[in-house]
């Protein structure tokens, strides 16, 4: 065993008895740290296998002792690997725990089945049933289990299936029995002769469907015993269930060869016991119908047999009747309607990883109960503020607004009532106490322990035992070793304080943790009338703290191991006060190193830093808003504590909490509050001094402390009460109102599940976490009650203070509180744009300057009308300035070398095209002269766009015309009003995007621009981890209906925040942030680049400017090939006949169809090369940029193409030209048609969003008759109907002029186009097989379209890389071998007809070791493989994937001087 292994087991405090155990001498091998994962994976080397409960301990207290700083995994080495049976069936469970093999399909099935082993010693029979899929098994899984036994130390262990027939056998009987019970069941739910029951009721009827009523099968009796549904565990008949429906769905299946139809309901429903699946087949009609009665939220009543489902793998309940019954347990609040409490303490699901409710459902069981106001508390921040403003408008109840804030004190001193005592000439009495538990006011002193030293010397020690007059509990003992026969016998306190004030006399006391240790001797002291400590103390734990911030923990142990000072018995007071005062000379001897101190008056000027805040300990306080200027207030706290004073958690230091205290209201919290600490530890003067910091005091029911008894914070529920009367007694002394608040942090009692399944799979290193006890019996403690109470519940809850003072608490200062607060408003109504002065000059000068120059003044009518209408609506309604940004960030971008791509609908304006903010001109089709402004329009739809008219030239000076125009109306932008806010999407190059940033943060100034913030939520497959996990960790075990119940549960809470990719909001100057929401940094990252806002942007959306600056490929593209061939890409035209042919052949690249498995030559065209598209193509072979625009329209709508457009022109009713792709298409062919422009525009908004078929009857036939009557045909009104989503004219226009230039370079200059797309499109290389030519790339494209759907993502991706390489090779073009001194770091390069790769396209390389390597060969030639790993910092790995590939040629591992390199 070596010296590592024994401080590993130091450190895992493995017991001596596994130690001592022979099986158990290991080594470790070796601990991969893996920094980014932050995962740790130890190779532990041991003599054998171990047995499953020495492996079981030995991850265990792994995971626990690294759980606060990584993930822990380990792999057991085995000298001797040889098993048996029983051994590889211990381990099995385990397996199925595991990432590969725990899925439901694998676990259900092989669970079941046993291990015998074979002949050979590394392999293992598993005994299975004759499985139809077992080869599937047997490929996919069996491998990944092997390769977790060979972790656990089955060394090289291979695993075959062996069929054991007689199970199979067993397993038909039963499926047999079960198939023929389950067509009993169907057949016993035919209708029946009316019966009589044993008590002569009249005879019922047949159930028959009905609206109002639920009512399947026959009635079931109330006499029939309701079943709670944990207690079925094996299949049962006539079986009665009670529950609510949490999932339903009809399901129909129809036979292929009849195609006779069979319905069936599944329902998932629960009693919150358990769960379970309930089906019901219906053959009659009225059966049928009464399936879709059946919905999420009822309660029905259900009776039946339940039995194996053989699909499934669970229980399932096959119903033959049901009935819907009234919801069980719904909760009333039961007072008078003027005696109603008001909740001030409740969280919603944005408290982060800490309570369930959305907050529109808190809001609303608060208005149900008559509840007048709510506050909520969420933790630290204000997310669901805005829903909650909308909530409370809507159900008519108001909104308290407040946060549960992380108070804590600016510096937390080393040293209290310090002095100018010489450090290193005084005498210190360093002691520590052990208690009977955490509470100085109500737990006992058992021992005072203390050791006086001089010059780091011992020259006197004091110890005492102290009989507490009660049997010690099980905790304390095993916490300090102390037992009742040690302290029997000993001196009475009142002496032992005594002797202890003496012993400390003229001495400065030091103790760790001193608040604690100190607190309890004063509490003593004043309880025996004795002096309390006024010497000066030193707490070693700010000390170390202070003296060490690089260091993670300051506890005494991990300090003494980190000095290696001696600490034999942690936690006996003798050991520990001996080992602190050790500590306390080496911290004297290196703060006067660092700091220069002599005094101990120095230890709090020079030693505390600035930033003391980050490491004191949190108090939890209530702060809610009492008025507008309050909510700002509290706005900035928020975002204080967020950016500022943010360590761990959000911080606010009281300093900061004063000097914004205006409008605010402050309360004392929960138990983690400081007056709630102070009533436990401190005297009631003390306390009193404490709780006047705040305005009212609250207190919460019995049940929600108790969990502090479980920790023996606090002694027993007398206890606890007694507690509660003192924080009352200090509220009445001190004159503040008492409130009764319930800490709410789910809805209902039954929801608590859902906040423990949360709760724990933050791991055993939250706080919340913390075992209780120790060894395998240890626990996190219970989590306290903390539904929402109403009225009644919370005056029984404080029935021990009294009724007259219970409603005090509860109804009168709640209902006096809440009256006391304005009405607030958390998000303004309007929207607050930013101000640059004369825009609107500036936006009219830009426009009409360039109209001019391009179409000549006087402006033709056209034009001139068109401009008026937009600058009218732009400046009318206070646009301006939002154009005006777009037009100096897209102008800047330019000047960068950088093309600008618009989104959405803002090519739709004539005015963002004249201001460069957009390159789509909406005009109708039309030729301008460049030389002599001559223009002549086609406003009568004669063409799509203006790049398919004919080319001509200038009638007036013979030059040739440029065509342009794709006639978009403006009113698809603002609306037909004009006064809709524009959304202005742009798509900056994804290399320009930073800067594009940047560029809004420069014009407006760093206060005034933010990243738009999001929420990241628990998603439904991580709840439906965090159930399997706790109930892995809890021994639970869920069906497969309650899995998906409890996952259901516990959806939607927070877990982080982050950043809209593109979105950046912008602050006018004449207000702040703080006016519209909180800001904080993105994921807690006090690093990041920008600030965001603290509300999710959606919820301000209408309230403040958002630009969103998106990064996109094709401009980075569009700029590569620029560079490569030095042409301006915005003079490639857009009508080129040769680029035209690729949308409906292979011809123009000179290859066949058969070659690049294509019939198109779009891949890698933007738009158009996805296998949607190019089948869409090969349909439709389109020639003109118009049809190219219906093509985009119809591959982005939904239920455009597909059964829709597609189906019209094959049936050759219509074609591509007059289908509907874009949105815009429909308001200008209705006008065209002769509808009025408003109808035209109305219509197009009803269909764009899929509205037509939900809108009223009456409208839809008024504009179906306007349709008709101006002869628009059947298909178009029919195809209407179909649309759920379309795309507008404008964004396709932008993406095909940018996929038009892309595909110019692919034809006329297609070296640099693949050149291009191999530097920024590709994403996944496999250059072996890409450099060995033709046959290998066509070969692997083979062997990975072979696989099918279990092709993984990056094969996928790969595949997309070698058709674009295939087709490069078909054309003539190479592609080169990686090239250790010609090969770039990211970009390829052109060498002839030949492509040179990047490094970074090597597996496994990464960009930074890329850059390394071109970085390293300026230094010159690498030597040798050794040279070439230190130079460049490759991996081992990577320089032998290198040699692999050819790479290094010839190159020597070492070269003669490397040799000596270490010796110098």
């Amino acid at each position: 065993m070596n010296d590592l292994f024994e401080k590993l087991m130091d450190q895992l405090d493995m017991p001596a008895e596994i130690r001592q155990n022979p099986a158990f001498r290991g080594n470790i091998d070796k601990v991969e740290v893996h920094a980014i994962s932050k995962v740790w994976h130890f190779y532990l080397k041991f003599p054998a296998i171990l047995s499953i409960d020495l492996y079981r301990e030995l991850a265990y207290r792994l995971e626990m002792a690294f759980s606060n700083i990584a993930k822990t995994q380990v792999t057991i080495l085995t000298e001797d690997g040889r098993f048996d049976e029983t051994l590889l069936n211990n381990y099995l469970p385990l397996i199925f725990d595991l990432p590969g093999c725990d899925t439901p399909s694998f676990t259900a099935i092989f669970k079941k089945y046993k291990f015998t082993t074979a002949d050979q010693a590394a392999t293992a029979k598993l005994l299975v049933g004759d499985l139809s899929n077992l080869e599937y098994f047997v490929k996919h899984y069996f491998p990944v289990m092997a390769k977790h036994y060979q972790d656990f130390g089955f060394t090289d262990l291979q695993i075959i299936p062996e069929v054991d027939y007689q199970l199979t056998d067993k397993l038909v009987a039963e499926y047999e029995k079960k198939s023929e019970e389950a067509l009993a069941d169907i057949l016993a739910n035919q209708p029946e002769a009316p019966f009589q029951p044993d008590n002569q009721a009249p005879a019922l009827k047949e159930a028959v469907a009905s609206p109002n009523q639920l009512a399947l099968g026959r009635e079931i009796k109330a006499s029939d015993t309701v079943f709670q549904m944990k207690d079925v565990v094996t299949e049962e008949a006539n079986v009665v269930f009670e529950g609510y429906v949490f999932a339903a769905e009809h399901k129909v299946f129809k036979n292929r060869t009849t195609g006779k139809e069979s319905h069936m309901l599944e329902v998932k429903m629960t009693d919150y016991s358990s769960s379970f699946i309930v089906q019901k087949w219906g053959r009659k009609p009225e059966e049928q119908a009464m399936f879709d009665m059946v919905k999420k939220g009822m309660w029905i009543k259900v009776k039946g047999s339940v039995q194996m489902d053989q699909y499934k793998h669970e229980l399932v309940l096959s119903a033959r009747d049901m009935v819907e019954i009234k919801a069980k347990n719904v909760r009333k609040d039961l007072m008078p309607e003027d005696q109603k409490r008001v909740e001030f303490h409740a969280h919603t699901n944005m408290s982060t990883m800490d309570a369930i409710p959305d907050v529109t459902d808190l809001v609303a069981q608060a208005a149900r109960w008559g509840h007048q106001a709510i506050a909520i508390t969420d933790h630290a921040g204000a997310q669901s503020f805005p829903h909650a403003h909308s909530a409370g408008k809507k159900n008519g109840i108001k909104i308290i607004y407040g946060i549960e804030a992380n108070l804590v004190e600016d510096r937390v001193p080393i040293t209290y009532d310090e002095d100018d005592s010489n450090l290193s000439d005084s005498t210190y009495v360093v002691f520590d106490v052990e208690t009977t538990g955490l509470s100085a006011v109500y737990n006992k002193l058992i021992q005072v322990a203390a050791s006086k030293m001089h010059k780091g010397n011992v020259i006197e020690q004091f110890d005492e035992f102290i009989d507490p007059g009660h049997p010690l509990s099980e905790f304390t003992t095993q916490l300090t070793g102390i037992t009742d026969d040690m302290v029997r016998g000993s001196k009475p306190l009142e002496q032992v304080l005594k002797e202890f004030q003496a012993f400390c006399q003229g001495s400065i006391l030091v103790a760790h943790n001193a608040t604690f240790d100190v607190g309890f001797m004063n509490m003593n002291y004043q309880r025996h009338h004795l002096p309390v400590i006024k010497q000066p103390v030193i707490d070693t734990l700010e000390f170390a703290r202070n003296l060490y911030p690089e260091f993670k923990r300051h506890g005494l142990g991990p300090l003494t191991k980190r000095f290696q000072v001696s600490l034999e018995s942690h936690h006996l007071a003798n050991f520990d006060a001996e080992a602190t005062g050790r500590l306390l000379f080496i911290f004297l001897n290196d703060a006067k190193e660092k700091f220069g101190i002599e005094l101990l008056s120095d230890l709090n000027t020079k030693v505390v830093d600035a930033d003391s805040y980050k490491r004191a300990r949190v108090k939890h306080a209530t702060i809610y808003a009492k008025t507008q200027d309050g909510l700002k207030n509290l706005f900035k706290l928020i975002s204080y504590s967020n950016v500022n004073y943010f360590s761990g958690v959000p911080r606010i230091p009281k300093s900061v909490l004063e000097a914004h205290r205006e409008g605010l209201i402050i309360g004392s919290a929960c138990s983690e509050g400081e007056v709630f600490e102070a009533v436990t530890n401190k005297s009631f003067d003390d306390a009193l001094k404490v709780a006047d910091y705040y305005d009212f005091i609250e207190i919460m029911p019995p049940a929600i402390y108790r969990p502090l008894i479980a920790k023996e914070t606090i002694k027993d529920e007398v206890e606890l009460q007694r507690i509660l009367q003192d924080l009352m007694r200090i509220a009445d002394k001190l004159g503040k109102p008492v409130l009764a608040t319930g800490n709410v942090h789910y809805l209902n009692p039954e929801d608590a599940i859902y906040r423990e399944i949360i709760v724990r799979s933050l791991g055993a290193g939250a706080i919340i976490n913390r075992p209780v006890g120790r060894g395998e019996h240890a626990m996190p403690a219970p989590l306290p009650e903390v539904h929402f109470r109403t009225t009644n519940e919370m005056l029984d809850d404080f029935a021990f203070l009294g009724e007259a003072t219970a409603r005090q608490i509860v109804i009168e200062n709640t209902q006096k509180m809440a009256d006391s607060f304005d009405v607030l408003t958390p998000v303004r109504d309007d929207l607050y744009t930013p101000y640059i002065p004369e825009s609107e000059e500036k936006m009219a000068k830009l426009t009409y300057e360039k109209a001019h120059a391009t179409y000549g003044n006087p402006l033709p009518d056209i034009v001139d009308l068109r401009i008026e209408k937009e600058l009218n609506s732009i400046i009318g309604n206070g646009f301006s300035v939002i154009y005006l940004i777009s037009q100096i960030l897209v102008e800047r971008s330019n000047k960068r070398g950088y093309l600008v791509g618009s989104r959405g609908s803002v090519g739709s304006s004539f005015v963002a095209t004249m201001t460069g903010i957009t390159e789509v001109n909406p005009l109708p089709p039309h030729y301008v002269c460049p030389e002599c402004q001559y223009s002549e329009f086609f406003t009568e739809g004669q063409y799509g766009s203006g790049f398919d008219m004919p080319e001509k030239s200038c009638p007036e000076c013979g030059h040739r015309l440029t065509k342009d125009g794709h006639d978009i109306p403006f009113e698809t932008f603002l609306g037909f009003k004009g006064d809709k806010v524009p959304d202005i999407d742009l798509n900056f190059s994804g290399a320009d995007q930073p800067s594009a940033h940047l560029d809004v943060r420069d014009i407006f100034g760093e206060d005034y621009a933010f990243r738009a913030g999001t929420i990241g939520t628990v998603a439904e497959k991580t709840a439906f981890g965090f159930v399997k996990g706790y109930e892995r960790d809890y021994g639970k075990f869920y069906r497969g209906a309650e899995i998906e119940r409890l996952a259901a549960g516990s959806t939607g809470v927070k877990r982080t925040t982050g950043q809209h990719p593109g979105g950046i909001i912008v602050i006018p100057g004449y207000m702040d942030v703080y006016d519209f929401s909180p800001v904080a940094y993105p994921a807690e990252d006090i690093n990041a680049e920008w600030k965001t806002t603290h509300f999710d942007f959606h919820a301000i959306h209408d309230n403040i400017l958002k630009l969103d600056i998106l990064g996109h490929d094709d401009p980075t593209m569009i700029r590569k090939l620029q560079d490569l061939s030095g042409m301006d890409a915005s003079t490639i035209p857009m009508d080129d006949p040769d680029v035209m042919k690729i949308f409906a052949g292979t011809e123009v690249l000179g290859v066949t169809p058969e070659q690049i498995f294509s019939k198109t030559g779009t891949l890698g065209v933007p738009e158009m090369g996805t296998t949607f598209v190019r089948g869409m193509l090969e349909e439709t072979k389109p020639s003109t940029f118009a049809e190219l625009l219906q093509i985009s329209g119809l591959s982005h709508g939904t239920d455009v193409w597909l059964g829709n457009a597609q189906e019209l022109i094959k049936q050759g009713i219509a074609n591509l030209a007059n289908v509907i792709g874009c949105r815009d298409d429909i308001m200008v062919y209705l006008i065209h048609a002769g509808l009025n422009e408003s109808m035209a525009f109305t219509i197009m908004e009803r269909v764009r969003k899929g509205l037509w078929n939900k809108i009223d009857d009456e409208e839809r036939e008024t504009y179906i008759a306007a349709m008709r009557e101006n002869n628009v045909p059947e298909w178009y009104i029919d195809s209407c109907s179909k649309i759920k989503y379309m795309f507008p004219k404008a964004h396709a226009a932008a993406y095909i002029m940018m996929a038009l230039r892309v595909a110019y370079f692919k034809v006329h200059m297609p070296i640099y186009y693949y050149c291009a797309w191999f530097s920024i499109r590709a994403n996944a290389f496999d250059l072996k097989v890409m450099g060995d030519g033709l046959d290998a790339v066509k070969a692997k494209m083979q062997e990975i379209k072979a696989k099918g759907f279990e092709a993984s993502n990056v094969e996928n991706a790969l595949f997309g890389t070698l058709e674009l390489c295939n087709e490069m090779l078909e054309r003539g073009f190479k592609f080169g071998k990686l090239d250790l001194y010609r090969s770039e770091a990211n970009d390829f390069i052109i060498e002839g007809d030949t492509l040179i790769p990047p490094f970074s396209a090597m597996d496994g390389l990464g960009g930074n070791v890329a850059k390394q390597i071109v970085a390293a060969r300026q230094e010159g030639e690498f030597l040798s493989k050794t040279e070439l790993r230190k130079r460049a910092g490759v991996s081992q790995t990577l320089v032998e994937k290198m040699d692999e590939m050819g790479i290094l040629g010839n190159m020597p591992e070492d070269n003669q001087l490397s040799l000596f390199d270490d010796l110098f």
